[in-house]
């Protein structure tokens, strides 16, 4: 009798590029493929979803049968509002405070059982109906509740510990420790310069001190890279996510 080989594909869909994990669960959740496309500009949804369409043309691997597939909406789009307040009818007052929006945009949500919050965004609805037509039924995320839910499941530590996720010309930055989550947000930026802005300025309005709290960077990064280094400059404790907690980091998304 032959093993059923299950596997699942996930893919991270951002205007600035394209993320895609193959995960083998019949081989201890074996990573079979990993790749990450940086487009080099902002495309638009429709310059998006024609360059994931030459992606998965291009390769036999996107061919296989799947058993899960993920989407991962990875914009700036989105908002936090605590469960005990969250009424779906007013998802797009929630956004509008803090995020452009159209009237004619879709809007969904994440639960974040870890939080007790629902996390309101807007996602590329040309990318999902493309992956239906293509795949199948499929399910869909924000970056950000992946995100979110990694950090609360890796950090152990009392004190307030800053994560940045960075992917091309974005980061995510997430402030909590283990007993409290503090702080959410994105930021995109185009030099080493206006990353370490972004992350003092982070720092400023939580009023965290640069000497004492830590910060741990995880995607695409690495201590040779000048992202890393102008953020040891100015902050006394930088360092990289660790092996372990990288890989449940990597493996949610």
């Amino acid at each position: 009798m032959t093993n059923k080989i299950i596997k699942d594909l996930s893919i991270q869909v951002n205007l600035s590029g394209l993320s895609f994990c193959i995960l083998n669960r019949s081989e201890n959740n074996k990573i079979e493929y990993s790749n990450a496309i940086t487009f080099g500009e902002k495309l638009t949804p429709f310059q998006t979803l024609n360059r994931l369409k030459e992606e998965l043309a291009s390769n036999t691997i996107f061919s296989d049968d799947f058993n899960n597939i993920k989407i991962i909406h990875h914009n700036e789009l989105s908002t936090l509002v605590p469960e005990s307040l969250y009424d779906e009818p007013n998802n797009a007052e929630y956004l509008k405070f803090n995020s452009k929006i159209l009237k004619t945009d879709f809007i969904a949500s994440d639960k974040i059982e870890s939080l007790d919050s629902v996390n309101v965004y807007v996602p590329y609805v040309n990318i999902n109906n493309y992956i239906f037509d293509t795949f199948g039924v499929f399910t869909y995320t924000h970056a950000s509740s992946v995100f979110i839910d990694a950090i609360n499941l890796i950090n152990d530590n009392e004190e307030k510990c800053v994560y940045i996720n960075i992917e091309g010309n974005t980061m995510q930055v997430v402030v909590n420790s283990s007993n409290a989550f503090d702080f959410y947000n994105y930021f995109e930026f185009t030099s080493p310069e206006d990353f370490i802005y972004y992350i003092l300025f982070t720092f400023e309005q939580l009023q965290l001190n640069p000497e004492k709290t830590h910060v741990k960077l995880s995607g695409t990064v690495d201590e040779d890279d000048d992202l890393f280094k102008i953020a040891y400059k100015y902050i006394r404790h930088v360092s990289l996510v660790d092996g372990h907690k990288l890989f449940l980091i990597k493996n949610s998304f």
